[in-house]
């Protein structure tokens, strides 16, 4: 495994982190879930991303049981607040009152007195912003937050979060968009915007939920138990089910053959070229499937390569800007 600095801070991550989203506490059993996060930390992975709404809260508590008992300074503890959590209007959002509190849960089902990094999971228009970079700022001062960081943030949203954090001399690091070979929306505008403001990119989705491994072939249907078939993520999925999409990718199966790398391994070192990219996360619902994806750490791509999965991959890559949007 490599380590990158997260931004202009001190803080180390490592380059290939393991994530939650969909599978822990829904799609994959407690013993396969922890049998993935032993599988991470025998392979390097100091970085586990996650957040409270991923499962109704049960991904979190997962994680939590799952890392009990290893050394505290050795991982990266990172989640995030937006999304509803509860029934009740003041249980969504970047208020003051459900961050506060939902920061506070977090830690309960983590079983950690801090977050290393604490995310807004998206952007709300709804509330000052303000009033939200006041609230990491009052958890970083308390100790029960170390760094903070956004997620699909757009550029002008991210510049005016940087700016109010200097005032406050809040430690503003990251963001984590959605970043593939097939989704580049964050190239033209978020990543220079996070250049200037020493952010760092920690990517989802980099194997575009699946896809980019191959399995999903045009003309047939989804392999049964996949993304496309589970219901909190095929919503995800679907804009790249085209067959138009798939029998591109099927198309960069030599190029990932030449390279000596799984289709998957490529399309992780693929978003690692980045130099704005700290870490790309991945997910697993088995150990081996982990074993295999973090092969991508450290791995360096020619431009001959990058120029070739361009050129296979051509008008089919999303770049548009405005595709980055919050609620």
């Amino acid at each position: 495994m490599e380590f990158r600095r997260l931004g202009r801070s001190g803080l180390s991550i490592s380059e290939i982190s393991y994530g939650n989203w969909i599978t822990h506490g829904s799609q994959v059993e407690e013993e396969q879930a922890r049998a993935c996060v032993r599988a991470a930390l025998d392979a390097g992975i100091t970085t586990f991303d996650t957040a409270d709404v991923y499962a109704e809260t049960r991904a979190e508590s997962v994680l939590g049981r799952a890392l009990a008992g290893e050394r505290r300074e050795g991982l990266e503890i990172f989640t995030k607040v937006f999304w509803p959590t509860g029934p009740g209007p003041n249980d969504r959002g970047l208020s003051r009152k459900h961050i506060i509190e939902s920061c506070h849960a977090s830690l309960r089902r983590l079983r950690t007195d801090y977050i290393d990094l604490y995310q807004a999971h998206r952007f709300d228009r709804t509330v000052p912003l303000e009033e939200t970079m006041l609230a990491f700022a009052d958890l970083v001062r308390q100790g029960k937050v170390l760094y903070v960081g956004v997620s699909e943030w757009t550029a002008e949203e991210i510049t005016r979060g940087a700016a109010i954090a200097r005032e406050l001399n809040v430690p503003f690091i990251s963001n984590q968009p959605q970043y593939s070979m097939l989704w580049r929306v964050i190239e033209s505008q978020v990543i220079p915007a996070c250049e200037r403001e020493g952010i760092s990119q920690i990517v989802w989705s980099p194997i575009a939920q699946g896809v980019l491994t191959g399995k999903y072939r045009p003309g047939e249907q989804p392999p049964a138990g996949s993304r496309a078939t589970d219901e909190s993520g095929s919503n995800f999925v679907s804009r790249f089910l085209r067959d138009e999409v798939l029998e591109r990718v099927q198309r960069l199966r030599p190029v990932a053959d030449d390279c000596g790398l799984s289709m998957a391994q490529l399309a992780v070192a693929w978003v690692l070229q980045n130099p704005n990219v700290a870490s790309a996360i991945i997910g697993a619902s088995r150990p081996e499937q982990v074993t295999e994806n973090v092969k991508a750490a450290g791995v360096r791509l020619e431009s001959d390569v990058l120029d070739r999965i361009d050129e296979v991959l051509g008008d089919i890559v999303e770049r548009d800007p405005r595709r980055t949007v919050s609620p």
